[in-house]
């Protein structure tokens, strides 16, 4: 079985603690404060300059399983469970819905290197909140592009309100060749965040 980023989990209602006003652009839109796929329309642009419309979605990659755990946890709990699994994320849940995502990165950079007390310091005080999520029926392009805009390698994958999902970095460049060419046009566009340097010089090299 596939292993997620994040690991495995029965998908669960989310809350509205997303991120919905810091990457809506013209063609993106909000609905119960989740964002949306934006319209595309690439598709002529696509036909005047001889290239094939890339239709991959989100949902032909993401892993459905996703593992979680409680905001009020601590953070040696939480890499306890990074360890079990072997795993480079958490979804921290509030209650039975998602609110935040804990990841490796975020240990190393607000607990060990601050020197914090794994026993005392929660999930709630490191994680990354609110969620930027998207929809199954996303675009992979858009989804990457996102990831660009938000500097982020990992998105949980919503469906209504409920979690089903979730997609990295990693996984769209590792399962899906198609990816690299826009992997490449991004990272000439504009200067790739440093957490996803490694990932891109890996797969595009």
């Amino acid at each position: 079985m596939l292993k997620s980023s994040c690991g495995k989990f029965a998908p669960f209602p989310v809350s509205k603690h997303f991120c919905t006003s810091s990457y809506i652009s013209e063609r993106q839109n909000t609905k119960d404060g989740v964002l949306l796929p934006a319209e595309n329309n690439n598709e002529e642009e696509c036909e005047e300059h001889g290239e094939s419309k890339l239709t991959l979605k989100v949902e032909d990659v993401m892993v459905r399983e996703v593992i979680t755990i409680d905001e009020n946890a601590t953070v040696k709990e939480a890499a306890e469970i990074m360890n079990k699994f072997e795993i480079g994320c958490l979804i921290a849940v509030r209650k039975g819905k998602a609110v935040g995502i804990i990841t490796e990165r975020d240990l190393l950079k607000r607990v060990v290197a601050e020197a914090k007390d794994v026993n005392k310091t929660r999930v709630k005080d490191v994680m990354s909140s609110p969620l930027v999520v998207v929809e199954p029926n996303l675009d992979l392009e858009e989804a990457v592009k996102l990831m660009f805009q938000m500097k982020i390698k990992k998105l949980p994958v919503v469906e209504g309100k409920r979690l089903v999902g979730l997609v990295s970095l990693t996984d769209i460049a590792r399962f899906q060749p198609q990816m690299i060419k826009i992997l490449k046009q991004l990272a000439v566009r504009q200067t790739a965040p440093k957490s996803m340097k490694k990932v891109i010089d890996y797969y595009i090299v």
